[in-house]
């Protein structure tokens, strides 16, 4: 798989996490908040889960209250659905 494939596959999955445990609609706005969404891409295109993502993906497809427990991102969605 190449970089941009990369790239576009982990967005994607970014972005479905999220959206399944409702977190997408809490999502700070601001400066800090974008460089934590940078650094929480950077995590995601560097986790070596993803597999495992996909299949939790699959396994929750009416959503969930957290994400998966190894998700690399799993403390900083967590707190997004506190606030």
């Amino acid at each position: 798989m190449n970089w941009m494939d990369r790239l576009n596959e982990r967005a994607e999955l970014m972005g479905r996490m999220l959206d399944a445990i409702g977190a997408m609609k809490n999502m700070p706005t601001g400066i800090h908040s974008n460089a934590a969404i940078r650094s929480a891409a950077v995590r995601c295109i560097n986790c070596r889960n993803t597999e495992a993502c996909k299949q939790w993906l699959s396994d929750h497809p009416d959503g969930a209250t957290h994400p998966m427990k190894n998700c690399p991102n799993a403390e900083l969605f967590n707190s997004w659905l506190e606030d």
